[in-house]
């Protein structure tokens, strides 16, 4: 069960008069980092709300956002008088500066700060408040777990474009030694003359062992079948996996030295190119 830590979830209530709507943002992060803005009559939810989210989530920044008002309808507008006349009076007094009457729509007047009074909503009981949260939880997490399914589809096609490579890098790897070899002891004799063919014999074959890489292949192959293990477990495993990316690029760049010919050259530069691929999504994994 692979697990992204990036999502977004919002749920709201309008089923009373106030409104309630919960926001929750989560992206990658090394830890798990949580970041409220509740309104101040539900900061003391807040315990309460840490200790739901670590039960859930393990890594990830998440912003959380509580919004709540009151419903208002036509009928339930509330204008200030007072504020209104104050604003005509400092209208009129103005005026009395300028060359020409300033027209101001009733609409613009409504638009000043404070002329719309900001109707109080009823304080809706903690249990529902958390009730919610625990529904935009739960949908965050399900948001989680398919952008998971996504990365690891992603991750296995890269796992099979790997295996592919080593495939063919360990079928072409007998007919690469074979020239290696030929044409080492084909220098070596032209270079010096008089010399012991076992002696030859003996330097082909340290030079050879130095470029065999049947060793990198076994623990690249070994490499794949662990991240393949890892990615079926239901655990945390954004940090394991990569770990197991590093030792691949390694792997990788240990063949990429050992290189005796186009074909190994080419396919370390393919395996490297893939594995840099996982390592971008690895990092959005929880």
């Amino acid at each position: 069960m692979t697990r992204s830590m990036t999502a977004f979830a919002a749920l709201s209530d309008t089923s009373t008069e106030t409104e309630l709507k919960w926001e929750l943002r989560s992206v990658n992060s090394r830890y798990l980092e949580m970041h409220f803005r509740l309104p101040d009559s539900y900061r003391d939810l807040e315990p309460h709300l840490r200790e739901r989210l670590r039960a859930h989530l393990n890594r990830g920044k998440v912003e959380i956002s509580l919004r709540v008002q009151a419903q208002l309808s036509d009928a339930q507008l509330s204008v200030d008088n007072a504020l209104v006349q104050s604003l005509l009076s400092a209208i009129e007094r103005v005026e009395t500066h300028l060359q020409a009457s300033t027209a101001l729509s009733p609409l613009e007047l409504l638009k000043w700060p404070g002329v719309l009074k900001q109707q109080e909503y009823q304080q809706v009981p903690d249990s529902d408040v958390l009730a919610l949260f625990d529904q935009a939880l739960a949908s965050l997490c399900e948001g989680r777990l398919r952008e998971g399914e996504k990365l690891c589809v992603m991750i296995e096609q890269r796992l099979d474009a790997i295996a592919s490579i080593l495939a063919e890098l360990r079928q072409q790897l007998p007919q690469l030694l074979a020239r290696q070899t030929a044409a080492l002891q084909e220098r070596i004799g032209k270079l010096i003359s008089d010399t012991d063919p076992a002696r030859v014999e003996q330097e082909v074959v340290l030079l050879i062992h130095k470029a065999d890489v049947e060793e990198e292949l076994d623990r690249l192959d070994a490499h794949l079948s662990e991240v393949r293990r890892v990615l079926k477990t239901s655990e945390p495993m954004g940090r394991r996996l990569d770990f197991l990316m590093q030792e691949l690029n390694r792997e990788a760049n240990t063949l990429s030295s050992k290189s005796i010919a186009i074909l190994s050259t080419q396919a370390a530069i393919d395996l490297k190119v893939l594995i840099e691929q996982m390592r971008e999504q690895i990092q959005n994994i929880e």
